[in-house]
């Protein structure tokens, strides 16, 4: 838990998103941290967010690992990446309904906007774990981490996310389905 909270090493999107990338192709959790805070009432500096990577459902795992799924949330999109959708969201980026209009995204401006936001202000580090989902629920029950929505009801910022996230979906659905 600890090098996650305040690890030895953070970890930039130029610095990960290499070839060779340092970030294995394993199983494990992934921590960010923000030199910038995404909105007023939280905090820089610190960990906001963890996530995990493969994710267990119902008696199966996804084919996810620490390589991908950071990969994912530097340079993704918010239809894939509920952290980029949550950072966008707190940001003020336009969502948009794309493709068949089910998918959510902040539209190719807003994406590379989050992206250049987040090469500027995001840090990540991990530590390998074979059951990443367990040490994620002890995370979110012990730490503040006020961008995490799973499991973590009881933080002061979960219903103020909520509602922001809420928002802006209910605002993409009143716009055009983009391409």
């Amino acid at each position: 838990m600890e090098a996650l909270v305040t690890p030895q090493r953070l970890w930039s999107a130029g610095e990960v998103l290499v070839r060779p990338s340092p970030v294995p192709a394993a199983a494990g959790v992934y921590g960010w941290h923000f030199k910038e805070a995404p909105f007023f009432e939280l905090a820089a500096e610190r960990l906001l967010y963890v996530g995990i990577a493969p994710r267990y459902m119902a008696n199966r795992t996804s084919t996810q690992n620490l390589r991908r799924r950071i990969w994912n949330h530097f340079r993704g999109n918010a239809a894939n990446s509920t952290l980029r959708l949550t950072l966008g969201c707190l940001l003020g980026l336009e969502l948009h309904r794309v493709g068949s209009g089910k998918r959510m995204t902040f539209g190719k401006s807003g994406e590379a906007a989050l992206s250049a936001w987040m090469a500027d202000c995001a840090h990540v580090c991990w530590i390998e774990h074979p059951q990443p989902w367990v040490l994620e629920s002890q995370l979110i029950a012990q730490l503040d981490l006020p961008l995490n929505l799973d499991q973590n009801a009881h933080n002061p910022f979960h219903s103020r996310l909520k509602e922001i996230r809420a928002a802006a979906r209910d605002q993409a659905r009143q716009l055009p389905v983009s391409t």
